[in-house]
């Protein structure tokens, strides 16, 4: 089985650099939509058995055309949407960004406990999407089981991803529609292996790329 760890298509939160966090959340915008049926394209020849999304809007119209392709039907999961910022939520300016860039760094030189202020850590974040994630293994972890695509969010998808890994493996940016794909390895200590870490399909126009914010 491998488990493919989408992040959504580009919405106006995203062009503004703003923090939004809290689903529903902003919709697709035109290129959004445009990279989501991208995706889909990608994905249409890969044996894909389900489609997942989290809570937000953007995840489900992200995956609404990967499930179309392949005649499924998207099924939405909590636990899987995005860091949850708290006081920044909403927020796009200078002041903003530095309090979250602080305290992702953090995150990545191994303080998982450091808190966004009046939002969630690191521990936080896997503690309820790494459970999400067994849920959905165990639902599909046969000979047969193919791909199962999860459509999440940027710093999301990072922190599960490198947690799913040991935390040994070297994790990047995850830009609008780019995928984590991990494949179920009984040889692994954690069960995992990273199979691919891309940079999403061409015409992604992700104005993000430098940096925070990824939700």
């Amino acid at each position: 089985m491998r488990l493919v760890l989408l992040r959504h298509g580009q919405t106006e939160a995203n062009v503004r650099r703003a923090l939004d966090t809290v689903p529903p959340g902003s919709p697709l915008n035109e290129l959004g939509l445009t990279q989501a049926a991208s995706i889909a394209e990608v994905l249409a020849d890969w044996p894909v058995r389900a489609v997942y999304a989290s809570l937000a809007t953007r995840a489900q119209q992200t995956a609404a055309p990967v499930a179309a392709a392949h005649g499924l039907e998207v099924t939405v999961v909590e636990g899987v949407h995005e860091v949850f910022v708290g006081e920044l939520e909403g927020r796009s300016d200078r002041a903003a960004r530095t309090a979250f860039d602080e305290v992702y760094d953090a995150w990545w030189a191994g303080d998982l406990e450091r808190r966004l202020p009046g939002g969630e850590s690191a521990h936080d974040v896997r503690a309820r999407y790494l459970p999400a994630v067994e849920r959905i293994v165990k639902q599909h972890d046969r000979p047969d089981a193919g791909a199962v695509v999860l459509v999440s969010h940027g710093a999301a998808i990072r922190l599960a991803a490198a947690a799913l890994l040991g935390d040994t493996a070297g994790t990047q940016y995850v830009p609008n529609t780019g995928r984590v794909v991990l494949g179920l390895d009984p040889a692994s200590p954690t069960g995992w292996a990273l199979q691919l870490w891309d940079s999403g399909p061409e015409l992604r126009g992700d104005v993000t790329a430098g940096g925070s914010p990824e939700a």
